[in-house]
């Protein structure tokens, strides 16, 4: 149970962009121009990758379809509270009250946002063979183990300069060519 938990956001995240792309995509193809930057690869690899048929396609465009306009006012909400928690955080005046205020605003619209993806999901992922459930699940399962590494890698980093000679941080610094030593 905790496993498909964990996965249940990416699962969904993954749903929710297959549907996305394969939308606009389709709006674009009507209109006789593209929206995507890429000719429209992305949407092909995850149509390739996850064997979707026609038929999942058209389904999944029917799920989405209606929910289009709450999805978009969803995610925008969701870019403005990230926004402002940045800004929060970066204010002169800033305290650890506006911050978790910001960040409060970042919660709850990260709650509707995942309430919303879980009501899709739940319709979507019937339209979904087991072979392609399986597939998303081995993607989650990379996923989740690339974030792991990367997290690991920043603490290793952190601690690494925590601990590091001031000449030591300076030189790794010069060797990713963001300083200019001044002969420490």
């Amino acid at each position: 149970m905790v496993k498909t938990s964990r996965w249940f956001p990416i699962t969904v995240a993954a749903a929710l962009c297959a549907g996305g792309l394969i939308m606009s995509q389709t709006q674009a193809a009507e209109a006789g121009t593209s929206s995507q930057p890429f000719g429209g690869q992305l949407l092909k690899r995850i149509k390739e990758n996850m064997a979707l048929t026609d038929t999942q396609i058209s389904q999944i465009k029917n799920v989405l379809k209606p929910e289009k306009d709450n999805l978009a006012s969803l995610a925008k909400q969701l870019h403005e509270a990230r926004s402002g928690m940045r800004q929060a955080i970066r204010a002169s005046d800033a305290t650890e009250a506006s911050v978790r205020a910001a960040a409060a605003k970042v919660a709850a619209a990260q709650s509707d946002m995942a309430v919303e993806r879980m009501k899709l999901y739940s319709q979507i992922s019937p339209i979904l063979t087991a072979e392609q459930k399986e597939k998303l699940a081995q993607f989650e399962s990379r996923v989740d183990a690339a974030v792991e590494a990367g997290i690991e890698r920043i603490s290793d980093n952190i601690a690494e300069y925590n601990t590091a000679p001031r000449q030591q941080l300076f030189r790794h610094l010069e060797q990713l060519g963001q300083y200019k030593g001044r002969g420490e």
